[in-house]
């Protein structure tokens, strides 16, 4: 027994190796990859996890704090979308994402196609539109809610003195949305014209002198060579404007708090209100509102693969 056994014994250790071998990039790719999965988990998973289990309890300020708090499923949701404030936040909502991606975009794509055109000042003002972008929220807020002020603003005071009337910009229903469309739209503009701008470097100078020998002006060039050609970058653009956008916060909360009456309220100032804003937080109804958020930044994420796929296909 002991002499068949032996040479058995002996392959086995001479595979061993080899398979050690053969696993090792395996192995070294789940340990670059650990970390990313761990950070993951962590800071996204987790957190998701907890907050969906947070929309479907009844929480209040003891039970947050020392558990207990009793499995109501989807009734938070059911209060929410019952709730007349959800109609106007959703509105708003979606009515500042469509209005700032629109000209955030247009402008930054104008100003990407102007610097394509390289001439001395070009790096030194580029690099000076991208200041909205680095600035802290809190100061582009407080900046504009200074700007826009009813009584001592620069915009009403440049105003008056073409002879218009004084304009209620952050105190009046009718204007407290464009106000902060406008500041959100200053803010995301560097970031469309850096996108864009590195997206026109990629488009070969060979096809724009194809297009010019057979005679296609320069609004023909834009539309048929340089549109088309950044089409992907586009893309991808509008898709992180769009998921930046829906959780916009700061600057609609620190120039009109989703004033006055609801004007300017959106979900994720309205999920902020709930949670935070008075002495009986509702937590559940706050987590609901917040999961609503992600569900259309997921739609919209699901929305660009598709098209990316018929987009490969074609």
């Amino acid at each position: 027994m002991q002499d068949i056994r032996e040479p058995v014994t002996v392959r086995a250790a001479a595979r061993a190796p080899g398979r050690v071998r053969r696993r090792r990039p395996q192995l070294l790719a789940w340990a670059f990859l650990a970390p990313l999965v761990a950070y993951l988990v962590l800071c996204y998973g987790y957190p998701l996890v907890t907050n969906i289990d947070l929309s479907l309890r009844s929480y209040t300020v003891r039970t947050f704090v020392h558990g207990g708090a009793p499995l109501v499923w989807f009734d938070n949701y059911a209060g929410v979308f019952a709730d007349p404030t959800f109609r106007t936040a959703l509105l708003d909502t979606l009515v500042f994402t469509a209005a700032s991606l629109l000209f955030q975009y247009g402008i930054g794509l104008a100003l990407a196609v102007f610097f394509a055109r390289h001439f001395r000042l070009g790096p030194t003002l580029r690099a000076l539109f991208l200041v909205p972008w680095l600035l802290p929220l809190i100061v582009s807020g407080s900046t504009w809610a200074w700007l826009l002020n009813s009584e001592s603003g620069v915009v009403n005071a440049v105003l008056a003195w073409f002879g218009a009337g004084r304009i209620d910009w952050l105190t009046s229903p009718s204007w407290s949305l464009v106000s902060v469309i406008i500041a959100n739209i200053w803010i995301g503009v560097p970031f469309n014209l850096v996108v864009l701008h590195s997206g026109l470097q990629n488009i070969p100078a060979e096809v724009y002198e194809a297009a010019s020998l057979d005679g296609a002006g320069a609004w023909q060039r834009f539309r048929h060579v340089t549109f088309p050609l950044l089409r992907p970058v586009s893309a991808i653009t509008l898709l992180l404007g769009l998921v930046y956008t829906l959780k916009v916060f700061d600057v609609i909360w620190i120039m009109t708090r989703g004033g006055p009456g609801g004007s300017s309220t959106t979900l994720a100032t309205w999920s902020y209100q709930l949670g935070f804003g008075s002495l009986l937080p509702r937590f559940g109804p706050s987590a609901a509102v917040g999961n609503v958020l992600i569900l259309l930044a997921l739609v919209a994420g699901l929305l660009y693969i598709r098209a990316q796929h018929r987009q490969e296909a074609a």
